[in-house]
């Protein structure tokens, strides 16, 4: 319980922290104008469309957990960060203020992050297959015995269940 509190009274020093930060800006209303939009624009546009996506998946009987689910989430915030170079019209003014092709880079980012998650998906199915993964990664317990036919896997604990090695 001890690191909750401390956990906590390192969060209230950095909101003080902020606070007097924000304070000491030139027009700090503009920042806190920012903060709210931020608000704003989670509870009004991202929160309805991962709620929508999640009724959406369990409606088609599809579970998003474990890595799908983090990919969403890397995937939706890499978006969120980069909405602002992506939604500017046209060439900008200075062409060293935006020197980079962000929507290819965004692209390739989106790509990475599924050839990723794919990749991790697809070595998971293969290592949990029926018979186990290669011999390697199916190695005993320490003190269970290794048997090779049915016949050798006679139940250990008496009662009619195999061992729980």
């Amino acid at each position: 319980m001890t690191y909750r509190r401390v956990l906590g009274g390192l969060g209230l020093a950095l909101m003080a922290l902020g606070g007097v930060l924000l304070l000491g800006q030139p027009e700090p209303w503009r920042i806190a104008l920012w903060l709210a939009g931020a608000v704003v624009l989670h509870d009004a546009l991202i929160a309805p469309l991962v709620l929508a996506v999640a009724a959406l998946t369990a409606a088609a009987g599809l579970r998003l957990t474990g890595a799908p689910r983090a990919a969403l989430i890397v995937a939706g915030s890499l978006t969120a960060i980069a909405l602002p170079p992506l939604l500017r019209p046209g060439a900008p003014a200075n062409p060293t203020v935006l020197p980079l092709d962000y929507p290819r880079d965004w692209l390739l980012a989106m790509a990475a992050i599924a050839l990723v998650t794919g990749a991790y998906l697809g070595i998971r199915a293969l290592l949990r297959r029926p018979g186990g993964g290669p011999p390697h990664f199916a190695l005993p317990a320490w003190g269970c015995r290794v048997t090779t036919s049915a016949a050798d896997a006679a139940p250990a604990d008496g009662r009619g269940r195999p061992s729980r090695c």
